[in-house]
């Protein structure tokens, strides 16, 4: 548990009136996503909490908070040994979390399907007007403003309504977008004190508790990239460790690419999070490592795929969570190559980077 720092609590308005059993449960969920989903490394962090700082009281104590815990389906115990496991109602409340603290301030909406800024025989209307064109249903007319050019076309004496009078309500087409989601889970993303993986995996569960809740029809797949890469589902988010690896982006690249292959959607993209540059390749069952400076035979490969993505149309939008001048030289490269985005962004601004890039992406067509 490096990096962290406890102060004083001090309840928000939005606290006021809610069971010290909610007020608990809110520590307990951020607590789950830092312990990577250890409910007893959790507990014995809220133990710890409430003997320094008071968080229970004579009439609810930490025992009356797992027994709720238990009974209110949060966690269940697997043995008499007394040992914990969180149930899946628990994942989805730290998936919510993590929406709602990220991108806590989105307005409910519709269906959620994505727009793009190509406007003809769709299937949403919008505000605009244009002239009928073949095809165009009875529905779509513009019944006012086509009788209002009919008499300034004709005058008034002998009304009359011809094609070219005509006004429909335009629409616009609306899209499937498949995303690929890469988070660097190399040793690095806990180095010097700071915990980047925290806010990483945060990031990722609001990203997908979005998408599967507001874009159905969108996917989303996560993958991470260590010394290997390999894909994990949305429910093990919460469990999410980084390792002692290395940084593998080629073969991120190559697993994101060939999972967007499978996807028969035309709007393609990937998000890669990452702190650091790429410092590893696998070749057959070895690994050739180097982690000081940028290595020009990983590098190549590196930009060699981005080029690949670029000619398959699949924009990759880089979030680099570190400032170093040479780490931001290898995401210009690599971004210049694919026709991307980059961010160089902190750790508290990376969810709404994130969300701006996705929403942004929803009206663009990547194929054009």
């Amino acid at each position: 548990m490096i990096g962290y720092r406890f102060t004083d609590y001090t309840p928000g308005p939005e606290q006021e009136g809610q069971s010290t059993f909610d007020q608990l449960l809110k520590i307990f969920m951020e607590l789950m996503v830092i312990t990577s989903g250890d409910v007893s490394e959790t507990l014995q962090w809220m133990n710890s909490l409430d003997n320094q700082y008071g968080l229970t009281n004579d009439e609810y104590g930490m025992g009356d908070f797992i027994q709720d815990l238990k009974d209110k389906g949060y966690i269940t115990e697997e043995n008499q040994k007394g040992e914990f496991k969180v149930t899946a109602k628990t994942e989805r409340k730290i998936r919510r979390d993590a929406l709602e603290e990220i991108f806590g301030k989105l307005k409910k909406s519709g269906k959620g399907d994505h727009k793009t800024p190509y406007s003809g025989f769709g299937d949403e209307p919008s505000t605009d007007r244009r002239d009928y064109q073949f095809g165009d249903t009875l529905e779509q007319i513009a019944m006012t403003d086509s009788i209002r050019n009919a008499q300034i076309n004709h005058g008034l004496g002998d009304f009359t309504l011809t094609e070219g009078d005509l006004e429909v309500n335009d629409t616009e087409y609306k899209t499937q977008t498949s995303t690929v989601l890469m988070i660097d889970i190399s040793h690095s993303m806990i180095l010097y004190g700071e915990d980047r993986i925290t806010p990483a995996k945060k990031v990722a569960m609001a990203l997908s508790e979005l998408i599967t809740t507001k874009y159905r029809k969108d996917t989303l797949d996560i993958i991470v990239f260590g010394n290997d890469a390999w894909q994990i589902q949305i429910k093990d988010l919460p469990y999410l460790q980084v390792g002692p690896y290395h940084t593998n982006t080629v073969a991120g690249l190559e697993l994101a690419m060939d999972i967007l292959r499978r996807r028969k959607t035309a709007n393609k993209q990937i998000f890669m999070i990452t702190d650091g540059k790429p410092t590893c390749l696998k070749q057959g069952i070895k690994y050739y490592k180097n982690s000081f400076g940028l290595d020009s035979k990983i590098l190549n490969k590196t930009l060699n795929l981005g080029a690949q993505c670029r000619r398959l149309g699949i924009p990759v939008t880089t979030f680099m969570i570190a400032s170093d001048p040479y780490l931001k030289q290898f995401v210009q490269k690599f971004t210049q190559v694919n026709n991307g985005n980059a961010y160089y962004s902190n750790l508290k601004g990376l969810g709404h980077l994130i969300f701006e890039d996705y929403r942004r992406n929803r009206r663009k067509n990547f194929k054009q």
